[in-house]
């Protein structure tokens, strides 16, 4: 699971990047850090559900099970097409990450 670091001169703390994880499951060949790719960018979808009540579960699902585009055409690809299954808790850690962006 990705650690948490001090941030130095803010109040909370931060996620850190789960950088294997990211990388093992290829969430790179769609999204970008800031800006649109192929798919939106972390930030992007930060800002969309951040808020929003239960978008970590849906997301955490979306990321484990695929499913339908929110934006533009493509739809996120079955697990098995990035990398492998994803765990519950992999997903988990993914999404906070994400939505901490």
């Amino acid at each position: 699971m990705a650690g948490l670091l001090f941030v130095p001169g803010g109040d909370a703390l931060a996620q850190a990047e789960p950088t294997a994880l990211i990388d093992q499951h290829h969430c790179m060949f769609c999204h970008t850090t800031n800006g649109p790719f192929s798919a939106p960018s972390f930030h992007q979808i930060a800002e969309r559900y951040r808020n929003k009540r239960s978008a970590d579960v849906m997301l955490e699902n979306k990321l484990r099970l695929g499913g339908k585009a929110h934006w533009g055409d493509m739809s996120m690809p079955l697990s098995a097409d990035r990398g492998g299954p994803i765990s519950p808790e992999d997903a988990h850690t993914l999404v906070q990450w994400v939505l901490g962006q």
